[in-house]
This record gives structure tokens, C-alpha cells and sequence, in this order.
């Protein structure tokens, strides 16, 4: 089934900011992670009861360049500047996968007012010695698929199985140029911040924290840290689910469909 999105373009302050959107409904922002490989039609399964608006980063996916980007502050700004771009007359609900759960952290830390409830799916950022993240360098290529899903067949589908030239030429470039942001981001202190779990006691929005009890990438063994250090937040442990966890358990979308409606 092919999902047909809206497309909403805004110039932030000089940056090409492309937000894809569908649905009806009270909005939700959503912060993808470190790569779009996946696309955004799991929004589709939220759509029935929510507008979903999911932007590119500045420098990722859909959007434009953005070299003055340094650091995680310049998106948390780039965000705060497109919310009051789109005008949404009120508050959104915030959810954000992997990367984008830090970028949500630390958004709802310094300005949880803007939005309503907060939803972390997988989010990276912790950076717990004690629970490491499994570092992407050390990942033969061939091998991500397996990192990225419980059902390798779920994942495959998103990677080039060397029948198309031309899809596997820009997968690689994007990659490559998605690759560049997210390493800026990351340069000072790796994926996260050494703070966060500070951060994360400014969060008073009713939040829900959701993660796939087989991810290989960031190990839901961090789910009880973060569960420990927000003041408001309930958990959701998905079963036999890898990181891509609504694309490999779809039906986990009702439950936070659930939990934002409540």
C-alpha cells in the first residue's frame, strides 16, 4: 500500500525544512533518527487519529543544506524557530525515534511547555557506560540490516539487494550525506550527551517510553534508567522487536495512538 503525505515546505532561518504530513487530528511532531532509510509511512498507523508532521533534519532526508549546524543546540533551535513557523494553534504531542529521542530530550527539557505528552521510542543519548550503545563504526555494512530489525526480512526491505544500480547509487549518497550532519552532532560527545539524565528531571509532560526487547543497537537495558529519571513517564517493553520497532511491530502504534488519545 502506497501512503500518500502532504508536503509543507518553510524556509528556517535560510534552511530548506521539508515536513511531510498526514492525517487528521491534534498534531504530532516526529523526530526521526540518525538515517531516513526507512521512510515515514509507519505515521501512517497514528494518521486515524492524529496529523502527523514529520520534518526532515536540516542536512537530512528531504531537507536542505544546513552548514552552521554544530551541535545539538542549533537543532533544538531549528525546531523551536519551525514550530513557530507552522502555526499550529496548539500544542503538539512530541515523539522522536533513536537520535531523534535525544533531539526530543532535550527540546522538551528546555521548552516541555510548547508541547503536550512526549513519546521516546528507542531513544539514543543516554550514553550509560553501564548499558553501552553498539558503536555503528564496528558494524560490517552487509550486517546492519540484522542490527536494525528482529526480523532481518523486515529490515532488508530498506537496503539495495543489488538488483537496482541506481536505487544502491542513492542510497549510498544519501547515507553519505545524512552521515555528515549526524557526525557533527555527535563530535563532541559521541550520541548523547553527558547530562541528559539531568535533563531528562525537566520533563514533566506525561511521557511514554517505548523499546523493542531485542534491539541490538541501543539496548533496552537502558529502559529502566530513563523510566527512573523522568518524573512522568510510563513504559511500553515491545516483544521479539529490534530498533525499528513500528516498523517491525506496526501494531505498537495503536498503543501510542492509545496513550496520546487518553
Amino acid at each position: 500500500m502506497t501512503v500518500e503525505f502532504e508536503t509543507l515546505t518553510y524556509d528556517i532561518g535560510g534552511v530548506k525544512t521539508v515536513v511531510k504530513a498526514i492525517g487528521k487530528g491534534k498534531p504530532v511532531l516526529f523526530l526521526h533518527g540518525a538515517a531516513t532509510l526507512e521512510g515515514f509511512d509507519f505515521a501512517a498507523g497514528l494518521a486515524d487519529r492524529f496529523r502527523v508532521l514529520l520534518p526532515s533534519h536540516p542536512g537530512m532526508g528531504f531537507s536542505g543544506p544546513a552548514p552552521h549546524i554544530a551541535n545539538m543546540s542549533d537543532m533544538v533551535v531549528h525546531y523551536l524557530n519551525l514550530l513557530d513557523a507552522m502555526k499550529l494553534g496548539e500544542k503538539p504531542h512530541l515523539m522522536g525515534f533513536s537520535m531523534g529521542g535525544w533531539m526530543a530530550t532535550e527540546l522538551a527539557a528546555v521548552a516541555g511547555d510548547r508541547f503536550d505528552k512526549v513519546v521516546l521510542v528507542a531513544p539514543a543519548g543516554l550514553n550509560d557506560p553501564g548499558h553501552p550503545a553498539t558503536a555503528l563504526g564496528g558494524i560490517a555494512p552487509q550486517d546492519f540490516p540484522g542490527y536494525m530489525t528482529h526480523d532481518v526480512t523486515v529490515a532488508l526491505q530498506y537496503f539495495p539487494d543489488g538488483s537496482d544500480a541506481a536505487f544502491a547509487e542513492a542510497f549510498g549518497a544519501d547515507r553519505a550525506r545524512e552521515g555528515e550532519t549526524v557526525g557533527k552532532l555527535c563530535a563532541t560527545f559521541g550520541m548523547g550527551h553527558p547530562n541528559l539524565r539531568r535533563f531528562l528531571a525537566r520533563i514533566t509532560n506525561p511521557a511514554l517510553l517505548v523499546w523493542g526487547d531485542k534491539d541490538r543497537l541501543l539496548p533496552p537495558g537502558q529502559a529502566p534508567l530513563w523510566l527512573a529519571a523522568l518524573p512522568n513517564a510510563t513504559g511500553l517493553t515491545v516483544a521479539d522487536a529490534g530498533h525499528l520497532v513500528m516498523q517491525e511491530k506496526p501494531e505498537t502504534l495503536r498503543q501510542i495512538g492509545d496513550f496520546l488519545a487518553a
